[in-house]
C-alpha cells in the first residue's frame, strides 16, 4: 500500500535496485484526514473504513501467494492506523509486515550527508504540515500547483506550549488530539516561504535511495523471522 512518495521514487528504485522482485500496489489517493476537515475540499475517510480497505487489500495480496507487505506511508495522520492494520494482518494471515513511514528513513545524500540538514531543527519541530519541508516537496512534485506569492513563516502554537509547559510541551510524552487550525488559523505550519525546488529534489532522492535498500532488506529477510 503506497502513497506518493513511493510513485515519485521509482526512477531511483530501478536505479539503485534493479531487478528486486517487488510489486508496487495502486496509490491510495484518499486516506485519514480528519485533522483537516474545517477546510472546504479536504477529503478524508472514517479510521473504520481505512483499515478495512486496507485490510482488504492485504488479504488479496497474501491470496495472491505473497506474504511479505511494505505499507508505505507518506501523512503523519496514518501513523496509528498502519500500526492496527500490521498487527492484525502479522496475527491473523502471518504475513511478515513492515510499516514505513518516508519522514522516517534515513535521508542522506549521494555522499553520505544528512539531508535533514537542508531545514533548521526549529522547522523540523514545529513545521509540521505546509511548511519548508512539505513545500519544498511539491515545488519538485507539482512546481504548477504551488502558489509561492503566498507563502509565509505560518506559526505554530506549539512553539508557546513548548515554552510554557515541562510535559505538555516537550513534543514526545503527551500528543494533542488537534486539528490543523489548533496549530494555525490558516491551516498551514511551518515556514513555507524558505521552500525550494532544490531542497525537495534532494529530499525525495534520499527517500528513493532509502526505500530501495529498504525494500532490499525486507526481500533478503526470511519468513522465518516470525515465530510459530
Amino acid at each position: 500500500i503506497v502513497n506518493a512518495v513511493m510513485a515519485q521514487s521509482m526512477p531511483v528504485l530501478r536505479t539503485q535496485a534493479p531487478g528486486l522482485p517487488v510489486y508496487f500496489l495502486p496509490t491510495q489517493a484518499v486516506g485519514l484526514s480528519p485533522e483537516h476537515a474545517a477546510f472546504a475540499g479536504t477529503l478524508t475517510l472514517k479510521p473504520e473504513t481505512l483499515i478495512r480497505l486496507w485490510t482488504d487489500i492485504a488479504e488479496s495480496v497474501k491470496a495472491a501467494g505473497i506474504n511479505k507487505l511494505v505499507l508505505f506511508n507518506s501523512h503523519g495522520g496514518h501513523v496509528g492506523a498502519m500500526d492496527v492494520v500490521a498487527r492484525d494482518l502479522r496475527a491473523r494471515l502471518g504475513m511478515l509486515v513492515y510499516s514505513v513511514n518516508w519522514f522516517g528513513l534515513p535521508l542522506l545524500g549521494p555522499q553520505g550527508e544528512d539531508v535533514n540538514a537542508l531545514f533548521s531543527a526549529h522547522e523540523h519541530r514545529f513545521g509540521i504540515h505546509a511548511g519548508d519541508i512539505e513545500t519544498s516537496m511539491m515545488l519538485a512534485l507539482a512546481p504548477h500547483r504551488v502558489e509561492m506569492d503566498k507563502a509565509q513563516h505560518f506559526a505554530s502554537s506549539s512553539q508557546t506550549r513548548a515554552a510554557q509547559f515541562e510535559i505538555l510541551g516537550n513534543g514526545k510524552s503527551a500528543k494533542l488530539a488537534w486539528q490543523i487550525q489548533d496549530y494555525n488559523a490558516a491551516g498551514a505550519v511551518g515556514n513555507a516561504a524558505a521552500a525550494t525546488a532544490s531542497k525537495g529534489q534532494q529530499l525525495l532522492a534520499a527517500a528513493g535511495r532509502s526505500l530501495a535498500q529498504l525494500l532490499a532488506e525486507v526481500q533478503r529477510l526470511p519468513l522465518s523471522t516470525l515465530a510459530p
